[in-house]
């Protein structure tokens, strides 16, 4: 990861098929209502080879460590149980969750903005994430 992205606060501003994606995940409709109303903060940091990866909202705060290549438990915010596994490809961070249904998220870093895609069966949706100043 090119250190100039860690420790920058990135706030979600539009997405694409979240309801889509959530649907597909079997989350329930007001967990839905509620997440389609969210504009969460990310923040990617790193300490001696663990990574924290932040993320803060009205509905919901979360916190991953993870170290690359190392499979974690998490539970994500609609509270689902799943296995991730982070790896990193120059300024992209992608993460494969493993449970019901895999997810796979892709996390692209660049001086203005955040961009996440995300995967399951045939929905991708898209997240945008502009640098908070």
């Amino acid at each position: 990861m090119v250190a100039e992205f860690l420790g920058k606060k990135y706030k979600l501003s539009t997405s694409e098929k979240f309801d889509e994606l959530m649907k597909a995940l079997g989350v329930g409709l007001i967990t839905r209502k509620m997440g389609a109303t969210v504009s969460p903060t990310v923040e990617l940091t790193e300490n001696g080879g663990e990574y924290t990866l932040k993320t803060t909202s009205t509905f919901k705060n979360s916190e991953l460590k993870f170290k690359l290549g190392e499979e974690i438990d998490e539970e994500t915010p609609d509270g689902r149980k799943v296995k991730s596994t982070f790896t990193l490809d120059g300024n992209k961070l992608h993460q494969i969750q493993k449970g019901e249904k895999d997810t796979i998220i892709e996390r692209e870093f660049t001086p203005t903005e955040m961009k996440a895609i995300m995967k399951v069966d045939d929905i991708v949706c898209t997240r945008i994430y502009p640098l908070v100043q």
